[in-house]
């Protein structure tokens, strides 16, 4: 069975802990707190940070952050459901799903501007992940995204993996990864995409948080 709400007792979470999720009673408010989070850097090597430790360390990049979404949405009584964007020559990209009015919307912790929220207008995961096609580009200015996966339940995992796993939680990246991604675009028409312009390039230089010295 895969329950609707998340209890506190469920997740394994401190009632404070708890209590900042069920405070992000929508995907707007959750949207806006992973907004406050600063990135992470990753200064001291890569990591995927459970729930618990991204409200510890305030920090969160993009799996870590549509975790902690998917969690307060659980918390609230919407499924937990993750969707990897997969791209070629780039990193891929991880969000939460949320449906309102039978359509699709995404929470994304990104730094740049580009690869964010999206509303709730989508008919289709499809349609939803080729809303993200324009933006996401390489640093050399090629269009990269490929496919997608999902949706992907993060119930099918015990919470001690992705909640309060107080080490790294390889396994739902790695879950992820095996999972069956349905490619967006032919290997024809990926020969065909344009190159990002000098504008464009500039406009997703742009940073929410300044990356600290190492």
């Amino acid at each position: 069975m895969r329950p609707r709400f998340a209890r506190r007792q469920d997740l394994g979470l401190t009632r404070a802990e708890f209590a900042v999720l069920a405070r992000l009673s929508t995907p707007q408010k959750i949207q806006d707190f992973l907004c406050s989070l600063p990135a992470n850097f990753e200064i001291g090597g890569q990591t995927c940070l459970s729930v618990r430790e991204v409200l510890r360390q305030r920090r969160a990049h993009c799996i870590e952050g549509a975790m902690l979404a998917a969690c307060a949405l659980w918390a609230n009584g919407e499924p937990p459901l993750l969707l990897d964007l997969r791209a070629e020559r780039d990193f891929d990209h991880v969000v939460a799903l949320f449906r309102r009015g039978g359509r699709w919307g995404a929470i994304s912790k990104t730094n740049p501007p580009l690869l964010r929220w999206r509303d709730p207008v989508y008919r289709s995961l499809r349609e939803l992940a080729m809303s993200y096609l324009h933006e996401y580009a390489n640093k050399r200015g090629q269009k990269t995204l490929r496919s997608y996966a999902g949706p992907f339940d993060l119930r099918q995992f015990d919470p001690e993996v992705w909640v309060t796993n107080g080490k790294n939680c390889w396994e739902v990246g790695e879950a992820l990864d095996r999972a069956r991604h349905i490619r967006l675009i032919t290997k024809k028409q990926a020969r065909t995409l344009r190159l990002r312009d000098p504008v464009e390039r500039n406009a997703g230089a742009l940073v929410e948080h300044r990356e600290p010295h190492r």
